[in-house]
């Protein structure tokens, strides 16, 4: 099983989300229901751990920022 992070979908601007981690088999659908409180929920897609090495790498640099892109 593995272990996922859901968030709560806001009724409105003001009402922050609040995040769940929920374990899940992998072929099992995304949930849109919190299974226990019933609040809509989304999965949230996080990046991954990934081989870094340093010096560039073909196409670009090794050093990325996931809310801007790649730079260098």
């Amino acid at each position: 099983m593995i272990t996922y992070v859901y968030e709560t979908i806001p009724t409105s601007p003001q009402e922050p989300h609040r995040y769940y981690e929920i374990q899940r088999r992998m072929n099992e659908a995304p949930l849109t229901v919190h299974p226990e409180t019933g609040e809509p929920i989304r999965r949230v897609v996080l990046g991954g751990f990934g081989l870094l090495s340093s010096g560039l790498r073909r196409g670009g640099s090794s050093c990325c920022d996931p809310r801007s892109g790649c730079c260098g």
